[in-house]
């Protein structure tokens, strides 16, 4: 049974938010004076606070997590594969927490937040976020909570990064550090990517250098097939030859439309692109990918990646997929060679996986026994 009753679901959550009216000094330099995190719980935390689990998202991600907002809400929360009773992270053991990230478009301070400045959304004029302002907010966050150590923080790609970082700057802050699909830094060829997503909302007239709240307009456009260059980039290409081989749309052929929808892939990927520009906002999707873009775990190391990990207490555990070619292998086992040569605790594996770089957030075999195996260490 799956649903809202299902043995396996948390079942319907309400989301709340926090308030912080201490400033916030940003890596940037400059400064929010206040600024609200939304964030979702699941799970009991216990008597000495020492069984919460911190989850980080990813990109497109938000602090809905696990379980449902309502009875009609047909999907749950973007990792409830992995969170709940008896899944990886066991909701029955731990207190888990999942924050919708400083920047972003669910709640928490962001670009479309109200800049008490002028009165009017911040757009473009928000603040350039980067991974140690989220960690810096989060941990605020977890101070709030009661919280001065986490059992676990867990992310995967963008969430891996923020994982990585409470590692790197909060060492005693942590157990365990799970890093999946993702790395110590972007290449050349995401932030490539990563650009060309940007320059499709540049591109768009509605875009209007950022300024589309005050004049109702949203760059739609851009905003979907930002979405559609980075959805082909998560998966791999023998996952979408099984999933669409060269199908063609039903009723497509004989139309004399020039942008007619032929294949099952296009139709897939232009659905992708429309549903994604109605839930998410250009610019947070502007300032995010420029966070990825600006990580180097090893920047304030001279780029020694074992100088960056060398003061990590936690035990780490890195998930690589075979098929994931947006954070591939090379660069986790990266990593895992940095973290080995420091003598530090790491699990690594590279699970078989077809599915690129989306397998983090389904249950493909052998990926999540081995979860929960690792997990079922956590807090022992």
């Amino acid at each position: 049974m799956t649903g809202v009753d299902s043995a396996g679901s948390v079942g319907l959550v309400i989301p709340f938010v926090e308030v912080f009216e201490e400033p916030l000094t940003l890596a940037c330099g400059r400064t929010l004076d206040r600024f609200e995190l939304v964030l979702e719980t699941y799970g009991v935390l216990n008597a000495d606070a020492s069984n919460a689990i911190l989850i980080c998202h990813a990109l497109s991600g938000n602090h809905h997590a696990a379980g449902f907002h309502s009875r009609d809400e047909r999907k749950p929360g973007w990792w409830d594969v992995a969170i709940g009773p008896g899944k990886a992270i066991d909701t029955d053991r731990f207190f888990v927490v999942s924050v919708n990230n400083l920047g972003g478009c669910h709640g928490s301070t962001g670009p479309a937040s109200i800049n008490p400045a002028t009165g009017s959304p911040w757009g473009p004029d928000f603040p350039q976020i980067q991974i140690d302002d989220w960690v810096e907010s989060q941990r605020r966050l977890a101070q709030r909570l009661g919280i001065s150590r986490w059992a676990a923080v867990i992310g995967g790609s963008l969430g891996g990064m923020q994982a990585l970082q409470w590692a790197v700057s909060y060492p005693d802050w942590l157990d365990h550090c799970v890093v999946l699909a993702s790395a110590p830094r972007l290449s050349a060829q995401n932030i490539a990517f990563n650009e060309i997503a940007r320059h499709a909302i540049l591109s768009d007239p509605d875009w209007l250098d950022g300024h589309y709240y005050q004049n109702d307009r949203i760059p739609e456009k851009g905003l979907g097939l930002a979405r559609m260059v980075g959805h082909l980039t998560y998966m791999s290409a023998d996952g979408m030859s099984d999933k669409f081989g060269r199908e063609l749309r039903e009723g497509s052929l004989g139309s004399e439309e020039s942008d007619a929808v032929v294949f099952q892939v296009e139709s897939y990927l232009r659905y992708q692109g429309a549903q994604f520009s109605t839930r998410f906002d250009a610019n947070t999707y502007m300032l995010m990918t420029r966070a990825l873009d600006f990580f180097d775990i090893s920047r304030d190391h001279d780029g020694d990646l074992r100088r960056a990990l060398a003061n990590t207490t936690a035990s780490f555990l890195v998930l690589s997929f075979s098929s994931d070619w947006r954070f591939s292998p090379a660069r986790s086992q990266e990593l895992v060679d940095a973290l080995l040569a420091e003598g530090k605790p790491v699990t690594y594996a590279d699970i078989e996986a077809n599915e690129g770089h989306d397998s983090f957030l389904i249950d493909v075999p052998g990926y999540l026994p081995l979860f929960t195996a690792y997990m079922a260490r956590v807090g022992c």
